[in-house]
């Protein structure tokens, strides 16, 4: 039975309604970068069709060589922009910058990575995008995360709150980059059922 992470890190739990301080590990992910609207840019699409083959070798490699077997996690995102409103007001998605992102467990390698790289390659449909997929450790330290349930395109009134009463109403303030955890397959569940956890890292001080 593969073990699933989500259900067992600390980083992973959130609530709906409630704003909580979780100190996160360095982590490390599969990462790949990009810019536009997630909904309409092909940069995107192209973007997942790189990581998922690269996460899949790697969990499959791993059940073999390793005799470790996990669950592969959810699509994770960073996502910045020069105005801030862009997330929080204006949702202009056209100059969103992104990082997307899977976790992998600390026992993978960055040799099983190149290994999934290739046998990924080696295939008929392989992505062109393949090679910008890098293994990166984030490391987040103290944030403060909440669970979104509904459309993406709501997540506008709990981020205002999250950056404007409950961070600053609790002597902190905001640093590094918004962090979207995606819990469910939005190819699967209708949008006012999709659940996501929202995260900003920040530290002590206003």
């Amino acid at each position: 039975m593969a073990t699933d992470l989500k259900k067992t890190l600390d980083a992973y739990q959130a609530k709906r309604g409630v704003f909580r301080l979780v100190d996160v590990p360095p982590t490390q992910y599969l990462m790949i970068d990009g810019a536009g609207d997630p909904n309409t840019s092909q940069a995107y699409t192209d973007a997942l069709a790189a990581l998922y083959p690269i996460a899949y070798g790697v969990k499959f490699a791993s059940r073999a060589q390793l005799g470790i077997d996990t669950v592969v996690m959810p699509l994770e995102g960073l996502w910045h922009a020069d105005d801030l409103a862009s997330f929080t007001t204006r949702r202009d998605k056209s100059a969103w910058l992104w990082t997307m992102m899977i976790m992998v467990p600390e026992h993978v390698t960055a040799d099983m990575v190149e290994a999934a790289r290739d046998k990924a390659g080696a295939k008929k449909d392989a992505s062109p995008n393949l090679p910008a997929v890098r293994l990166e450790t984030l490391e987040e330290g103290l944030c403060v995360q909440t669970l979104h349930v509904g459309s993406y395109d709501d997540e506008a009134p709990l981020l205002e709150e999250m950056h404007h009463r409950f961070i600053p109403e609790n002597g902190l303030r905001m640093r590094g980059i918004h962090h979207e955890i995606y819990l469910s397959d939005a190819r699967r569940v209708e949008p006012a059922k999709l659940r996501t956890i929202l995260r900003q890292p920040v530290a002590l001080g206003s």
